[in-house]
């Protein structure tokens, strides 16, 4: 085989998303682009806000000694100091600059969290629904994954977390907003995993890592608000990034960031920058490190996201169909009524591309990427309805 047997077996593990966005391609070539409604990928469609490129502008025109040059792999200083200072305002905790690694995106900085802290056998508890890519980055660097299941609700269930915990457990990978449900896991059940985590760690003699994947963290509906992770548990850590906040995933800068009361957070700052520089990332982009020392705070218009996300779920759930309704992100996960594959076959014969809910370790669930104009949700409505029509009672 041209390529190794564990890549070949991910590749075939992650192919949903990929199938289902390249079928829309040639939906888009024989329908045309506007009578196909892609709901398949999380790809922000709202323009940057225009501060962005009003600083974007400015910073390719400075003209600074060195401004294409390497920079500590961690990041620029300055940089750092802000996103520092944001989080130190957001979380009522102290973080400084020295806690802080610029990523490549949250996708890069969360494996350089894994490649820093497993050893390999150790498991990283992933909760259900999951982004599929967490299988494939704790694979990355020995680790295994332990699957738990959320509850109905898609809220934590912190006895299911308890029982998954072994002498093995290396860390738990929370994310919140959720991707695919949208769900804001709330303050008392972040601060029960806490406690939780903190017992299970005194338990065992080792520490348990809490690990934040919050790239949707600015993207929150009906004046909710993301709970301090910092806060709740001391041994914890946040990845994040601008992709979504600011609408920039292409340019891929994002960061991590260590909770100063975690044990040895000296040991685990220097372990990630020696791991940023290791797994060829070197450091985070330079031009869009500059840029974004300026935007801490400023996002897209949230409230675009949360008029679609209505006009979705008000006509869906009119239609029949079944979900939690969604508190930030931009992401929508109904139940199916049949087979989450052939429900999707369903609704690709309407134009409609969506996920199967077993692409996030679900079956019976299929999920609706709706950072897309409202037009397209407009036009796929009537699609909507008549499959719903043929499965499912009002």
């Amino acid at each position: 085989m041209a390529i190794s047997h564990q890549i070949k077996g991910s590749i075939e593990q992650a192919s949903w998303i990929r199938k289902m966005f390249e079928e829309g391609v040639n939906l888009k070539k024989r329908h045309g682009e506007k009578n196909v409604f892609d709901f398949s990928l999380g790809n922000p469609d709202l323009e940057p806000p225009a501060l962005f490129t009003e600083l974007l502008q400015r910073t390719v025109n400075e003209n600074l000694p060195g401004r294409h040059g390497y920079m500590p792999n961690a990041g620029y200083p300055e940089t750092r100091e802000a996103v520092a200072s944001s989080l130190s305002r957001e979380h009522g905790v102290p973080v400084s600059k020295d806690e802080v690694v610029m990523t490549c995106g949250a996708g890069g900085g969360l494996n350089v969290v894994l490649k820093t802290l497993l050893d390999p056998g150790e498991e990283i508890i992933i909760l259900v629904p999951y982004f599929v890519e967490y299988l494939f980055y704790v694979g990355n660097h020995g680790g295994c994954c332990t699957p738990v299941k959320t509850r109905g609700d898609c809220s934590l269930d912190l006895s299911a977390i308890e029982s998954a915990i072994s002498s093995r457990t290396k860390g738990l990978i929370l994310n919140s907003p959720n991707n695919p449900t949208g769900r804001v896991y709330d303050q008392e059940s972040i601060g029960e995993l806490g406690r939780l985590l903190q017992r299970k760690s005194s338990a065992l003699g080792k520490t348990i890592y809490l690990i934040a994947d919050e790239p949707y963290g600015k993207i929150l509906y009906d004046g909710k608000r993301l709970p301090s992770i910092f806060q709740s548990y001391s041994h914890s850590i946040i990845v994040s990034s601008s992709s979504k906040e600011l609408s920039i995933p292409g340019e891929r800068i994002g960061y991590v960031a260590v909770n100063p009361h975690a044990d040895a957070v000296k040991d685990v700052v220097e372990g990630l920058v020696f791991c940023n520089r290791t797994l060829g990332f070197v450091n985070a982009p330079a031009l869009m490190q500059r840029v974004v020392r300026h935007l801490q705070g400023v996002h897209v218009d949230v409230a675009a996201y949360q008029r679609r996300r209505d006009l979705l779920c008000d006509n869906l759930a009119s239609f029949g169909y079944r979900f939690v309704k969604p508190e930030g992100a931009f992401y929508l996960f109904p139940e199916t009524p049949i087979d989450d594959v052939a429900f999707v076959r369903e609704l690709q014969a309407k134009n409609i591309l969506t996920v199967p809910g077993r692409g996030f370790g679900a079956p019976g669930f299929f999920r609706i990427a709706y950072c897309v104009g409202e037009d397209v949700i407009e036009g796929s409505l009537q699609g909507f309805r008549q499959v719903a029509e043929r499965y499912m009672r009002p």
